[in-house]
């Protein structure tokens, strides 16, 4: 009687990619020297990303690690908790809250205006006061091991979306750091103060960075953000920041 061993190495990818990565790369690698061998087939990571969408076919050339590839497309997400204010102020720290503090209101907001994405319905909103919020992603505890971050240097991409009202001035800045274990900063972006003036054009605006080649040892990302009005009226009048994100993916993407 034949048994799974007599299979075929197509057929063997074939039914092992039905399998979550984790079970790949934890069990079935250990059954035997054939099932280790396959589990790590470039053929089988490949089909893999064919069964769940992250395959193109010009990435061919440019993806020197299938499974790597698998691993980063996977995980990716994003890492930033309640980026749109929908739980109020959960997972956020308030670094600084001054004026009369922080606070949540819905899409367009006085003097303001609609998001390009609809999905967004509300908002963070600064005072006369210095208002500053932030995030401590531990990438472990997200998926990212260490050896991972430290060999293949994945993309981070930071991306923020900031506003003012039609009748204020306001500031608006954002700094993010990668963090060593020892909370040592390796890499930071911490562009120049954004200061909008009184009648703007109200619009959302888009800020992004992309960290490559940084060095090894990155354990954690901070993320921070906020600002204040520039006219020191009393209320809502500062910049106003929703949808904020952070992903980690393989370079090609």
């Amino acid at each position: 009687m034949s048994t799974i061993r007599d299979l075929p190495e197509d057929v063997l990818v074939e039914l092992l990619s039905l399998l979550p990565a984790q079970d790949l790369v934890r069990t079935c690698r250990l059954v035997c020297r054939q099932w280790r061998c396959v589990v790590e087939l470039t053929t089988l990571w490949k089909r893999k990303c064919q069964r769940e969408g992250f395959y193109v076919h010009n990435l061919d050339r440019s993806v020197s690690d299938w499974k790597v590839f698998y691993m980063l497309c996977n995980l990716k997400r994003n890492l930033i908790k309640n980026p749109c204010a929908e739980e109020n102020f959960q997972h956020w720290k308030l670094d600084k809250n001054d004026g009369d503090k922080w606070k949540i209101e819905n899409l367009p907001g006085c003097h303001g205006k609609d998001m390009p994405d609809p999905k967004v319905q509300k908002y963070f909103v600064t005072s006369y006061g210095p208002c500053f919020k932030s995030q401590l992603i531990t990438l472990q505890k997200e998926g990212y091991w260490n050896q991972l971050m430290d060999e293949k240097r994945p993309e981070i991409v930071v991306k923020d979306w900031y506003a003012a009202r039609f009748d204020c001035g306001c500031r608006y800045e954002l700094t993010v750091r990668l963090l060593s274990e020892d909370y040592i900063v390796l890499e930071e972006f911490h562009p120049e103060p954004i200061v909008i003036e009184q009648w703007s054009d109200a619009r959302w605006r888009e800020i992004s960075h992309t960290f490559q080649n940084y060095p090894a040892g990155v354990r954690y990302i901070w993320f921070q953000h906020g600002g204040q009005d520039t006219q020191y009226w009393a209320g809502w009048y500062g910049i106003r920041v929703t949808n904020s994100s952070i992903t980690i993916g393989p370079l090609t993407l």
